[in-house]
């Protein structure tokens, strides 16, 4: 026992692409994904502290860092399928759990072991560090999937999935990153120049006025 299979575990996160079984023009790996949703979460940290509110750092980064670490065992599953239903979403959780405890049980040093729990534990819930890794989770998303959408991928699941990212930040639109977000960086998204700009622009626009989000794209 020791950390010596954990950290080739680490490598096993590169070989991990998300979204398997689609045409994709570019592929994102577990590992790449984890690392965009700590600097994403690090922006939005930062955004909260300057409007006043209290981060603690250190737990932002570990949930961030770990997010997807349990992944390793099942591997990724794509979003609209892992949350059209919820008993699945939920079963899918326990499985990641379970082999999770298994795994720290058999290789972490028992002196680690529950550090370890608490680190590859859910790390999306109320606290503010747990919203803002919902929400950075969903931006890395939404940027992969319309990497896809700009470069004119034919496969209708990335629509999906960038609508199901908004949809899913626009949850958490009471946090000042959120505003931020929608204000100075969702602009600059929509308004390049690519093959589907404009329905794509159509399609923000219709989920922010459905949720009470006023917006104005500049052509």
């Amino acid at each position: 026992m020791g950390m010596h299979e954990y950290f080739k575990s680490l490598s096993d996160l590169e070989k991990i692409n998300r979204c398997p079984g689609k045409f994709k023009y570019e592929e994102h790996s577990v590992a790449a994904h984890s690392f965009k949703v700590t600097k994403i979460a690090q922006f939005l940290g930062t955004v909260e502290e300057k409007a006043g509110k209290e981060v603690d750092w250190r737990s932002l980064y570990e949930k961030a860092l770990n997010h997807d670490y349990t992944e390793i065992f099942i591997g990724d599953i794509k979003t609209p399928v892992k949350y059209a239903d919820p008993d699945l979403r939920e079963r899918l959780g326990t499985v990641e759990e379970t082999m999770a405890h298994h795994f720290i049980d058999q290789e972490i040093p028992e002196e680690f072991q529950e550090v370890y729990r608490n680190r590859f534990k859910e790390g999306k819930d109320d606290s503010l560090e747990g919203k803002i890794l919902s929400v950075a989770d969903k931006v890395d998303l939404l940027y992969e999937s319309f990497g896809e959408i700009q470069k004119g991928n034919p496969e209708s699941l990335f629509t999906e999935i960038y609508e199901e990212s908004l949809v899913t930040i626009l949850e958490f639109k009471e946090l000042d990153s959120v505003q931020y977000l929608l204000k100075e960086i969702l602009p600059d998204l929509i308004s390049g120049e690519f093959t589907n700009q404009a329905e794509l622009e159509r399609r923000t626009s219709k989920i922010l006025k459905e949720r009470n989000t006023e917006q104005t794209f500049a052509n």
